[in-house]
């Protein structure tokens, strides 16, 4: 008797040195939703807040997006989303997945009003495009 694989809960995050965005998405289905944002001061995350997340939602991993130059070329944000992977993973001991972002606030913020939903929406591009990316790999 094979075990049954059960389906793998993911968050992402749109990562930024005042807010976070956050989604959560499920492999099965291939989708993702906004959740809220999380605050960060001077680039350092609400780490309580983010905790409360990852126990509420017991993820099997996490998917960051990390932001590139429209060339291609690495930029300072790259650089500390690249830290922020390296603090999740230290602090939940949980695999971290980097998805290359690029516009991915600038293409919600067309379909949005408010500043808030910006950041969640943003993480659910990202975690969704990850997650179509993650599809095609199979």
């Amino acid at each position: 008797m094979t075990a049954r694989r059960h389906p793998q809960t993911l968050l992402g995050f749109d990562y930024g040195q005042k807010r976070i965005g956050v989604a959560v998405g499920q492999v099965l289905t291939r989708t993702a939703t906004a959740l809220e944002t999380v605050r960060a001061r001077a680039g350092k995350p609400d780490w309580e807040a983010l905790t409360r997340l990852i126990t509420e939602w017991k993820p099997d991993a996490l998917v960051v997006g990390i932001p590139y130059h429209m060339d291609g070329t690495e930029q300072d944000m790259t650089r500390a989303a690249r830290r922020f992977c390296r603090q999740l993973e230290g602090r939940y001991h949980l695999p971290v997945r980097e998805a290359e972002e690029r516009l991915s606030s600038y293409i919600v913020e067309a379909g949005t009003e408010r500043e808030r939903e910006i950041d969640p929406l943003a993480a659910q591009v990202i975690l969704q495009d990850w997650l179509q990316q993650a599809e095609t790999e199979e």
